[in-house]
């Protein structure tokens, strides 16, 4: 019995510690995410990237309505066309229902 009672009190003792050290370092990579996201070249490439990805959807949505016509659900083109106006107000409707 004593040698359980000393195997869960190092049992807790190691998981009380792991959790303390495991959250410091957490809070660490959390911080070096934030740094790294704030970095003014990082930031230029992501929107770079944004804007790239913009002007290619709206080149493949001109070529598959080109091809497939008038028969384009009217929800699709309504999101392309938000999708190309994003660069003048900053925002999209991907990723959300109309009701």
């Amino acid at each position: 019995m004593r040698y359980r009672l000393t195997f869960i009190a190092g049992l807790a003792l190691g998981y009380v510690i792991g959790t303390r050290a495991g959250r410091e370092r957490y809070e660490q990579m959390k911080k070096s995410a934030r740094q790294f996201a704030q970095n003014p070249a990082v930031r230029n490439t992501a929107e770079s990237a944004a804007q790239s990805g913009r002007d290619l959807a709206g080149k493949a949505y001109h070529a598959v309505s080109d091809k497939v016509g008038d028969k384009v659900p009217a929800s699709v083109a309504d999101r392309v066309r938000s999708l190309r106006d994003r660069g003048r107000n900053g925002e999209d409707d991907w990723g959300t229902t109309n009701t």
